[in-house]
């Protein structure tokens, strides 16, 4: 089964992120770094992204003759979508037991950051009954 772990940050965390002393970001990069070589060891990654920040995202919608039209930076939104990871795995609680050890990337001092991590099944198509 195939589950998308999405990392969120509040809407000042990239500003934040980036005032933590330089030895606290290089630990949580290692962090990172080194999980994902356990989850491509394992076979369990399919992939993961980190994202920009979200003072580059746009929302796109088509326009009444279908061109682009964009909006953004979205200062009404709590949160954001800092990056993601899809996995493989036999079971929900596998892709729980894998969001719990991304949400414990050590944060400032390196006390785990305790981040929300949202686990969704991936769908493979509509459900049977819509098709």
């Amino acid at each position: 089964m195939k589950y998308i772990l999405m990392m969120h940050c509040p809407k000042t965390g990239y500003d934040t992120f980036g005032a933590w002393p330089k030895k606290d970001i290089q630990a949580h990069i290692a962090f990172m770094i080194g999980f994902d070589k356990v989850l491509r060891e394992s076979g369990e990654l399919v992939s993961a992204e980190g994202l920009a920040s979200p003072h580059e995202a746009k929302i796109v919608r088509a326009g009444k003759d279908g061109t682009p039209v964009t909006d953004g930076v979205f200062p009404e939104s709590k949160e954001f979508l800092a990056g993601y990871w899809v996995v493989d795995v036999k079971s929900p609680e596998r892709a729980y037991a894998i969001a719990a050890q991304a949400s414990a990337a050590p944060g400032p001092g390196g006390t785990p950051f305790n981040m929300p991590i949202e686990v969704r099944q991936v769908m493979s198509g509509p459900p049977p009954e819509f098709l």
